[in-house]
């Protein structure tokens, strides 16, 4: 097999000789899956962002661990090949991609795992590492009245992608990311074993993986925590003029106990315009509420801030007590008067609600523009000058065109660029330090999200290195700040990113993958033959 492995890398024959090989391959493997040939067209050579295209030797879709397993074997046994698992493609800087090696499709692998078990008396569901988010839920809603604790605004994500990142949205303050909220993984390491692990079997491993951008393992199975699922969400979204009391009001809420606070707090950033995509009218959750800028004060910025907020209840309650208890806890922020807009939707169409703008941006054709996106952790401390420079200065947009701030909008013009900036903030608590996140030091932080939606052609260039001059920003003023979801190229700069967890890190790397095999799209090690 291995003989035949260095023949196909090397050989230049025609295509119908590669169908050859595909077999042989294919045969030598004993996969119970399916293999393909990569090339520049495959779903493996491609993701989300669109910034990069990398073509893979195999695109794979294993039937299982075992599978998988033995890809992982079958490039040990060879001196140059990779291993890249890829969930949905959701990634944007090529870190599911491997050039010249295997790509693992683990979308075949999504329904392995579904079963509903109780562990130290409280509900969990294993589900595959394939599985994404949103059948997750449909499911442990639909036939148990369980949900997860923890979750992903965009739910069309695999298990083990975001469980691979953190896994963050706007109920981290209370429960801690998705890392936090998982008790059993089962992994197939860079050696090619398949381990299950937890706080208490193959700790080592399991913390390593959570959070550890599958530089250890592939997480082909996970347990997950899951508590009763609310029947419905008071949606509301408030308005302010100014960023320290938005901030403010941000810290106050993530601080506050369970019963004095909103189940879900977000925010996000928009042009103070007309503009209905980016501006006033895309706000408002009602359609039919308008935007009144007569509330805004006559000495307001550009850009505009907004809290978005629910509260969960269930059908038995009454209106009257979910108005007062809503009415409560909005009554004691700082929002600008009179701009508030509110409605009451399912949990399951709250969930689902960066759904159906994906939907709106499929049918209009900006789905698969690229996404030159930056995500980053910024610390309480440094928030307020970050969004003096990046937000008002460095982020300024050319014309209200190059932002978007919404989920929800359905208004879509086929040639604008279209940037949201989320930015709401989370505390240390429920984040495990022993997991493989890197996170600023400060008990609370902002995770701040610059997201565009930009046309083909040099504006992507151009949001690149936008980009770049961010992060270079951050580090020459030094903020307490890291990257989520980075995408570093030289060994110094993850160096300084994973700060004194880079021992540790380095440590599991050479133990459960020593030869670097897994992940070489996220370009911290190189490939070894020893």
């Amino acid at each position: 097999m291995i003989a035949c492995l260095g023949r196909i890398v090397h050989d230049s024959d025609a295509e119908s000789k590669l169908d050859d090989d595909v077999s042989t391959i294919f045969n030598s493997l004993n996969l119970q899956g399916s293999i393909e040939n990569g090339d520049v067209f495959s779903i493996a050579s491609k993701d989300f962002g669109g910034l990069y295209s990398i073509k893979p030797l195999y695109l794979i879709r294993p039937s299982g661990a075992e599978d998988i397993s033995r890809v992982v074997k079958a490039a040990a046994g060879t001196p140059h090949l990779t291993v890249a698992a890829r969930g949905n493609g959701h990634s944007i800087n090529g870190q599911a991609m491997a050039d010249g090696g295997y790509v693992i499709d683990m979308r075949s692998t999504g329904e392995n795992h579904f079963k509903l078990l109780t562990v130290n008396g409280s509900p969990c569901i294993d589900v595959s590492g394939g599985a994404l988010w949103e059948d997750v839920l449909r499911r442990c809603v639909s036939r148990f009245g369980l949900a997860p604790r923890s979750w992903t605004d965009y739910l069309s994500l695999t298990v083990g992608g975001t469980l691979s990142n953190a896994g963050v949205s706007g109920q981290a303050f209370r429960y801690g990311p998705q890392t936090s909220n998982v008790t059993e993984l089962e992994v197939v390491t860079g050696k090619g074993d398949i381990t299950v692990c937890s706080e208490t079997q193959n700790p080592e491993l399991f913390f390593g993986a959570l959070g550890g951008l599958g530089q250890f393992g592939i997480i082909t199975r996970a347990r997950v925590k899951l508590q009763p699922a609310p029947d419905m969400v008071r949606w509301i979204r408030v308005v302010y003029a100014e960023f320290e009391e938005f901030t403010r009001d941000a810290e106050f809420l993530v601080s506050q106990k369970e019963d004095e606070s909103f189940d879900y707090v977000e925010g996000f950033v928009f042009c103070n315009n007309d503009d209905p995509v980016n501006g006033w009218p895309s706000v408002q959750l009602n359609p039919d509420q308008e935007f009144n800028p007569a509330h805004l004060p006559q000495t307001v910025g550009p850009v505009l801030y907004c809290l978005e907020l629910a509260f969960h209840y269930r059908n038995s309650d009454q209106p009257s007590t979910v108005d007062m208890a809503v009415s409560r806890l909005v009554g004691g922020l700082g929002f600008v008067d009179g701009l508030i807009s509110q409605m009451d939707v399912s949990y399951m169409g709250f969930l689902r609600r960066v759904k159906r703008a994906e939907q709106d941006a499929k049918a209009n054709g900006v789905w698969d523009n690229p996404h030159p996106w930056l995500n980053l952790f910024v610390s309480k401390s440094d928030i307020v000058d970050f969004d003096q420079t990046v937000f008002k200065k460095m982020s300024q947009p050319h014309g209200a065109q190059e932002w978007v701030r919404t989920v929800s909008s359905t208004v879509v013009d086929h040639n604008r660029s279209r940037w949201r900036i989320c930015d709401y903030s989370v505390r240390h608590v429920g984040w495990d330090s022993r997991t493989s996140v890197a996170l600023p030091e400060g008990e609370i932080f902002y995770i701040v999200a610059l997201l565009r939606f930009v046309p083909k052609g040099p504006s992507v260039e151009k949001k690149v290195a936008e980009n770049r001059e961010i992060v270079k920003w951050c580090i020459k003023e030094g903020l307490d700040f890291k990257l989520y979801l980075p995408h570093y190229r030289a060994k110094e700069d993850w160096k300084r990113h994973f700060g004194n967890q880079w021992t540790r890190f380095e440590k599991r790397k050479a133990n459960f993958d020593p030869m670097a095999i897994l992940a070489p799209g996220q370009r911290i090690f190189k490939r070894t033959n020893q």
